[in-house]
């Protein structure tokens, strides 16, 4: 069960390079412009059914499980699997500002 994008948790506006892929499929290009410890969004514009299972790999970071949640004209909202760890978080939220 994925964590189920969980609304309370706070969302950080970032801007972080990333991969994503989905099963039976390459590793494409995203950018994280969304991240909390429960699930991201990105801009991924192709259609993904809700439920659908997906990795993302963030720099420095193995490759995360996530479901997506919903898909929209701005990209795709995922849950993570498991949570993310609070300081990997942090680590991003110091490390990448949203873009203007």
């Amino acid at each position: 069960m994925t964590s189920d994008e969980d609304r309370c948790v706070y969302r950080h506006r970032l801007s972080i390079p990333a991969q994503m892929r989905f099963s039976c499929s390459k590793s494409f290009a995203v950018e994280v412009t969304d991240l909390s410890l429960a699930g991201f969004a990105c801009d991924a514009l192709l259609e993904a059914h809700k439920g659908t299972i997906c990795w993302l790999t963030l720099p420095g970071l193995g490759a995360m499980e996530a479901e997506v949640v919903h898909h929209g004209n701005s990209g795709l909202g995922c849950a993570f699997k498991n949570m993310l760890n609070l300081a990997v978080l942090n680590h991003f939220v110091s490390k990448y500002s949203a873009k203007d």
